[in-house]
């Protein structure tokens, strides 16, 4: 049976010096006890995936609300899409794969319900008190909310590798306001990693569900250069008159598309950096590493921009994500109006000096969409109660 110190002495033997190793991570802002058999990293991992925001995602929009098809992605399934997608990346690069799973996996905790609409729509609520985005919330709830592992220390107590990554978790949406950590050093290849996992899954499976909705259609989508590309090879490789398995092997190439030119160009940008160490990749202060190439990152542009005129601006989609935003924006009105109406443990933080409006975030970002529906209704109709 291979135990901690036999694992971790693989993990050594088998990653590149430049990547990050349990063997020497930072630790975590609490000390614990180390485990039999599991690295720091993979507690981490596992931490994530046992904690109740994580579950929640199964009940978040991704672009589709959650009672309009079962076969649609939700936050859940984009977030282990992503996990997947940095596995792979991470393996061919040989960096450290568990810290790019515990990263993908906690990135999109702090979501609010009703996708991106509802992000924007908390953000514009929280201006003037403190701000919001969806990867500090992710942060304040592995560090803060989630109910402890031990009396000793609030939230998952994640390592300071898996935190950070999380603060360095950038997309097109993003932009971090993380106060918890101040350190001034780059992100982690694997944090890189993360990140570009996150952005592949979703221009792919964005495709896949627009198609499969009948928002999008294979003409439109050949606005993009890289959809054209996929459903070329795809229609030679299946022939015609197989629409899902079709649309299968058209999203599958967009995957390995973008996989296989970020692997090759990032292979050759870390060698260019000339890293000898975990230290020069936190140290440096050049132009990313992890990245797509210059003709490749053009067609992605491209991609997003066909994705955002075809199928996000839809009329259906945006009607959903207007009527959901207005809902949480009534209901964190009317909760800042009357903290009574919140939950016992809510309405005790305001109680103990918390800010009201921080409280009232945290409460709605939590929500799932179905749950955000009933509490409006409880809220606002008449005939529930």
């Amino acid at each position: 049976m291979h135990d901690r110190k036999q694992i971790e002495a693989a993990e050594d033997s088998a990653l590149a010096p430049w990547a990050l190793r349990a063997s020497q991570s930072r630790g975590r802002r609490v000390n614990e006890a180390e485990h039999t058999y599991r690295t720091c990293f993979q507690r981490d991992r596992d931490r994530v995936i046992h904690c109740a925001a994580f579950r929640r995602l199964e009940y978040k929009t991704q672009v589709f609300l959650n009672w309009e098809g079962d076969h649609f992605r939700t936050r859940l399934t984009h977030t282990l899409e992503v996990a997947q997608a940095a596995r792979t990346i991470a393996r061919a690069l040989r960096l450290n794969e568990d810290v790019c799973e515990a990263v993908s996996l906690a990135h999109d905790l702090g979501h609010t319900c009703f996708g991106h609409a509802g992000e924007h729509a908390m953000r514009e609520l929280m201006r003037d008190h403190g701000g919001y985005e969806h990867n500090g919330q992710s942060l304040r709830i592995v560090d803060e909310l989630e109910r402890s592992y031990l009396p000793a220390f609030k939230g998952l107590n994640l390592t300071h590798e898996v935190r950070y990554g999380l603060m360095k978790h950038r997309t097109d949406y993003d932009k971090p306001l993380f106060k918890g950590l101040v350190e001034r050093e780059s992100p982690s290849l694997e944090a890189q990693v993360a990140n570009f996992a996150d952005e592949i899954s979703y221009n792919a499976h964005d495709v896949d569900d627009g198609l499969y909705s009948g928002l999008l259609t294979r003409e439109a989508a050949r606005e993009s250069e890289l959809f054209a590309r996929a459903e070329r090879e795809a229609a030679q490789a299946v022939g015609q008159g197989e629409e899902d398995l079709l649309r299968y092997q058209i999203v599958r190439r967009l995957k390995d598309y973008q996989i296989s030119d970020l692997l090759a160009h990032s292979a050759h940008r870390i060698a260019e950096a000339g890293f000898s160490c975990i230290e020069d990749v936190l140290a440096y202060n050049g132009p990313p590493v992890i990245e797509f190439s210059p003709a490749m990152k053009q067609q992605v542009i491209a991609l997003k921009r066909m994705l955002h005129a075809r199928f996000y601006k839809h009329r259906r989609v945006m009607r959903s994500m207007e009527k959901g935003t207005r809902f949480m924006k009534e209901m964190f009105e009317r909760y800042v109006e009357e903290p009574f109406l919140l939950p016992g443990g809510f309405h005790r933080r305001i109680e103990q000096g918390e800010s009201r409006h921080r409280v009232v975030c945290d409460y709605i970002a939590g929500m799932t969409d179905r749950y955000a529906l009933e509490q409006y209704k409880k809220l606002f109709d008449p005939d529930t109660w």
